[in-house]
């Protein structure tokens, strides 16, 4: 496993994990227009090839900002029940045909209430949705666990309220929670009573830092708020310098706390300049615990194959470099230890093995 190319069919096979892919950046374009036309909510296209190329192109600005406003056509037709109901089976589906065997899924269930329906009932008609596809997988042959993250619009006032529709949801597919949106001017630190209630109820969290923010918004995640793992974090490498840690970065490190890094995502912000020289892969062979994911699949045009693809493409990545960003996703998964373990052992290793 020392060949720098990997055999397209082989990454296809491989058993992949997830942590940080949003559920309103994922769906299928056939279904969006399906769903904006039972809704009367006008679309750049109603082609659903176009408007997979219209998402990829808007995407690729540049810019945080100007990449959150494609979900407003997404957003806009996850206002029901059956628009929810839909959605989530169909993400299931789709992350189990692309040969994922462990998710959490985000989204931020105020964002889902223009409709008339309670975040409270969002969360419920969404956890319905991912029970029926994972049932359908399953079903299949191709099953996949699925985790729910809950996230706080950091930039509005209800992340408290998702804090708390979290530890209500702990026993019923909810995993953990998150803070997501415009990163720049609203740092974490904002909701400290959120993360310090999370704590006090043993919910789990991670944190969207290091993206269009530098090092501040990382400790501020990390020393202040204590976050678990960090959403992208790919501007951690401020605070490397020929190979040397600085304090923050070797915290980071030193315990374990994973980095959701998700390449082609971070190409279309800006937070990175190319494939082969994201600092995934220089943060992989310094020992941090680096995981792969895709954020957004439609909004990136992108899968988990295409991410492992790029990566043994353009940055040399071996079939044993995709195994440990996969076992480390598993190991900081927001499920429990003995969950975490028989995934491993039983699932994604046999399955490397299997694969080759």
């Amino acid at each position: 496993m020392t060949a720098t190319r990997v055999d397209a069919d082989v990454i296809r096979r491989l058993p992949k994990a997830v942590l940080h892919d949003h559920l309103d950046g994922g769906l299928r374009p056939a279904t969006v227009v399906d769903l904006a036309a039972a809704v009367g909510h006008t679309l750049p296209t109603t082609d659903p090839d176009e408007l997979a190329a219209w998402y990829f192109e808007a995407a690729n600005s540049g810019d945080l900002v100007r990449y959150i406003a494609t979900f407003e056509h997404t957003l806009a037709v996850m206002q029901t029940r059956e628009g929810l109901l839909r959605v989530a089976e169909e993400y299931v589906l789709d992350l189990a045909a692309d040969g994922v065997v462990y998710a959490e899924v985000r989204y931020a269930p105020e964002l889902n209430t223009r409709g008339g329906l309670a975040m409270s009932e969002v969360v419920e008609t969404v956890q319905e949705g991912l029970a029926a596809g994972m049932a359908k997988a399953a079903a299949a042959g191709t099953p996949v666990r699925v985790g729910t993250l809950l996230c706080g619009m950091r930039m509005f006032d209800r992340v408290r309220e998702a804090a708390d529709l979290a530890v209500a949801f702990r026993d019923a597919g909810v995993v953990g929670f998150d803070i997501a949106g415009a990163e720049d001017g609203f740092p974490p630190a904002d909701h400290l009573d959120a993360f310090e209630h999370l704590r006090r109820e043993s919910v789990p969290f991670t944190i969207h830092a290091g993206e269009a923010h530098g090092l501040p918004s990382i400790h501020q995640a990390v020393q202040v708020c204590g976050a678990q793992r960090i959403g992208h974090g790919v501007r951690l490498t401020e605070d490397i310098v020929d190979g040397k840690l600085g304090r923050l970065a070797g915290w980071v490190r030193d315990r374990r706390i994973a980095l959701e890094m998700c390449p082609t995502s971070n190409l279309q912000t800006g937070a990175a300049t190319s494939i082969a020289e994201h600092p995934i892969t220089a943060m992989k062979d310094l020992g941090f615990r680096v995981t792969l994911s895709t954020d957004n699949r439609l909004v990136s045009g992108t899968t988990m194959t295409r991410e492992m693809s790029l990566l043994a493409e353009e940055a040399g990545w071996t079939v044993e470099d995709l195994r440990t960003v996969t076992v480390n996703a598993v190991k900081s998964a927001f499920i429990p230890f003995d969950e975490r373990k028989a995934l491993i052992e039983d699932v994604v290793l046999p399955g490397y093995e299997a694969a080759l």
